[in-house]
C-alpha cells in the first residue's frame, strides 16, 4: 500500500499551492488530478499579481510546474472516498486504497445541481466511482451518466468486470467499446425506494439497480461522509481545518470569492496547516 504524508484532492491553484507548501516543510505529497480545471480554459487572466496578460492554461502550467519541481507526486484520477481510519486517513483513488496522515480537498464546486433522487439514494444504487463501487453490480444492469472526460474508461470498465451498461450522454464518446448500450439524452432523476431501481431518461424509465453519474467532481460531502457543510460549501475555521481532525479544505469548495488569488491563498492555508498537524500528530511518516 502507498503512503504520503499528505493527499491533495484537486490539481487546481489551491491544490498545487497547498502541496508547494506541504513540501516546503518536508512532506510527502501526492496530488490528484481529476482533469482540465476551469482556469486552464480562461482566455485571459489579468488580475493576478505580478503575471498579468497570460492565458489560464499558461498560469496553470506554471503552478503544475512548480508543485511537480518541489517534488510532489502528479497523478491523474478520481477519488471515490476519504475515509478516516485509525488516526490516518484511508484514499479510494480509483478501487486502490492509499494511506496517508492528512488530506486537503480542493477539488473546486460541482457546477451541477443533483438531480431528484441522486442525494436520497447515494450509497445505495447511486455512486460517483465506477471503479471503486463497480464490483457491486457484477452481472446487474447499471446507468453510466457520462459528464466528465474519463467516465467513457469508467463504462468500459464495468463492462469489463461484467456489468450490463447503458451509457447516458449527448452522444456516443469514441472511446466508448461497442458492447456498452448507449442513450442519448440526460438522466432527469433517479427512483427508487431503499436502493435504486431505475432512472427516468428522455420522460422514459430505464430499470437499473445502480447509476454512475460521473462528473468532473463530486460533491466533497460525497467523498467524505459526515463532512459539514454549510449553504452548499464546505465549513471551516479561519485555519480552513474542517469538522474532520486531519482534514482540509481550500479553494472554490469553501465559497466565495472564486478568484485565482484566493485559491492560491487557501493553498498556502491548507497546506501550512496540513503540515502543522502532521508534525504535532505524528501522522508523518515520510513514505512515499
Amino acid at each position: 500500500m502507498e503512503r504520503f504524508d499528505c493527499i491533495v484532492v484537486g490539481a487546481g491553484p489551491a491544490g498545487l499551492s497547498a502541496a508547494v507548501n506541504l513540501r516546503q516543510r518536508g512532506k510527502s505529497v501526492l496530488i490528484v488530478s481529476g482533469g482540465e480545471t476551469l482556469l486552464a480554459k480562461a482566455a485571459r487572466v489579468d488580475n493576478y499579481l505580478g503575471i498579468p496578460g497570460v492565458t489560464g492554461a499558461q498560469l496553470m502550467e506554471r503552478f503544475t510546474q512548480h508543485a511537480v519541481r518541489s517534488g510532489a507526486v502528479l497523478r491523474k484520477g478520481r477519488v471515490g472516498n476519504v475515509m478516516p481510519f485509525g488516526g490516518r486517513f484511508m484514499v479510494n483513488l480509483g478501487g486502490e486504497i492509499l494511506e496517508t496522515g492528512a488530506v486537503v480537498l480542493a477539488c473546486g464546486v460541482s457546477q451541477a445541481k443533483p438531480v431528484p433522487g441522486e442525494a436520497d439514494l447515494l450509497g445505495r444504487g447511486v455512486s460517483y466511482c465506477a471503479t471503486c463501487d463497480g464490483m457491486l453490480y457484477r452481472g446487474r444492469p447499471v446507468a453510466v451518466w457520462g459528464l466528465s472526460g474519463d467516465a467513457p474508461e469508467e463504462a468500459n470498465f464495468l463492462s469489463g468486470i461484467g456489468c450490463n451498461v447503458t451509457y447516458i450522454a449527448a452522444k456516443r464518446p469514441e472511446a466508448l467499446d461497442a458492447a456498452v448500450v448507449f442513450c442519448a439524452g440526460r438522466v432527469e432523476a433517479v427512483l427508487g425506494d431503499a436502493s435504486v431501481r431505475a432512472v427516468r431518461v428522455n420522460g422514459s424509465e430505464l430499470p437499473v439497480e445502480g447509476a454512475f453519474i460521473l462528473r468532473p467532481s463530486a460533491p466533497p460531502d460525497a467523498l467524505a461522509p459526515g463532512l459539514a457543510m454549510e449553504n452548499g460549501f464546505v465549513k471551516t475555521d479561519a485555519f480552513l481545518r474542517t469538522n474532520i481532525s486531519g482534514l482540509f479544505a481550500a479553494g472554490d469548495l469553501t465559497g466565495k470569492p472564486f478568484q485565482v488569488a484566493n485559491a492560491v491563498g487557501d493553498g498556502l492555508i491548507a497546506g501550512l496547516g496540513a503540515a502543522e498537524y502532521l508534525s504535532e500528530s505524528g501522522a508523518a511518516d515520510g513514505a512515499v
